[in-house]
């Protein structure tokens, strides 16, 4: 094992238990099922098979949503341990079925996943041996008109994640036309950004921003896309979304947390769904694994900071053809894996919320 050869100074670093065979152990998804979720995890399978859970494992589910992820833990071996955490109080509210079913073994706590150190030390979970994050909106935020997330019903330009804060109707009827252009090109990578943000604010000196159904016409007026692609409005909604809910410094403020999170041979599996996220999972695996070309060439190997993860597939893996016909939501996933040497974790600088 390559961290077997660094020199580093063990004191820094947890060591993962020793593990018994995993063994079968009775259901408890079906608390999910028949409780109010009508989300399906993406890719459940493979996550669980990239965590290699065993029994007694203390598991971190970044992500709880409607707990696919969580249920699917917990089945895997018995004397598994979650805590789950989730930003969106209903979420919290909903999960209640499953932490009861449970009998103990889950922890649902209510916040950010950007913060999951202090709250794997608050809870117990320290260090953990998995992490397992799944980025992105759920499938009963979009499916609630009231939240605001999607363009296919009509609701409140809300999408906000925590209920509180800036909404996105906010972003829309307030910024400038170049930093909201800037912002729907950035996080939505939408070609037609400088026409999209020159519209709403023409639009907005009228009839400010309400509701989804305004936003989405709007778009779809100013963004021709072909009969058989995706909605006009996808970019910019999605750009909105990241942006009211800091997605993406999340995502980061994850990652970098993971480090001091996990114990030697701790693994952490994240599944994306756009290509935004894809890189910045990409490129913290890659750097963390000294997978990256030098940054000088003059700089001696012995300069450089001893890998903190392994990886453990070059490429992502994708959703089955299967489970995208069972869940179109699916076609974009993708998953990542990497497992935790024993390496200290680096010192990167805290990184504050945008």
């Amino acid at each position: 094992m390559l961290a077997a050869m660094l020199p580093i100074e063990p004191q820094f670093r947890f060591r993962c238990r020793l593990r018994a065979p995993m063994p079968s152990f009775p259901a408890l998804s079906d608390a999910v099922r028949n409780g109010a979720s009508r989300h399906r995890p993406v890719m459940l399978a493979e996550v669980l098979a990239g965590l290699a859970l065993r029994e007694n494992d203390r598991v971190i589910d970044g992500t709880f949503g409607a707990g696919g992820y969580s249920a699917g833990i917990l089945d895997a071996a018995p004397d598994i341990h979650v805590m789950a955490i989730d930003r969106d109080p209903n979420a919290i509210r909903d999960g209640a079925m499953l932490v009861d079913a449970a009998q103990g073994r889950l922890k649902l706590v209510e916040g950010r996943f950007g913060d999951l150190a202090s709250l794997a030390a608050e809870n117990g979970f320290m260090p953990a041996d998995a992490i397992v994050l799944d980025i992105g909106v759920s499938s009963m935020q979009l499916d609630d008109a009231a939240r605001g997330f999607s363009f296919r019903a009509d609701g409140p330009l809300d999408m906000r994640m925590e209920q509180d804060g800036p909404s996105a109707a906010d972003l829309v009827n307030t910024m400038d036309e170049t930093a909201l252009a800037n912002l729907i090109y950035t996080y939505g990578e939408e070609r037609r950004s400088r026409a999209v943000a020159r519209a709403i604010v023409a639009t907005r000196r009228e009839t400010p921003f309400e509701t989804t159904k305004q936003l989405a016409d709007l778009v779809a007026k100013v963004v021709h896309m072909p009969r058989d692609a995706i909605h006009p409005a996808t970019r910019t909604f999605q750009a909105l979304r990241i942006a009211v809910n800091d997605e993406l410094g999340e995502l980061e403020r994850a990652l970098d947390a993971s480090e001091d999170v996990l114990c030697e041979g701790g693994r952490l599996a994240v599944v994306t769904f756009h290509s935004l996220e894809d890189r910045i999972v990409k490129r913290f695996i890659a750097e963390r694994a000294g997978e990256t070309p030098d940054p000088s060439r003059h700089m001696p190997l012995s300069a450089r900071p001893a890998p903190t993860f392994e990886t453990l597939r070059r490429k992502p893996v994708e959703s089955s053809a299967e489970e995208i016909a069972l869940n179109p939501r699916a076609r974009s996933a993708r998953l990542r894996v990497a497992r935790r040497t024993a390496a200290p974790a680096r010192n990167a600088l805290p990184k504050g919320r945008r």
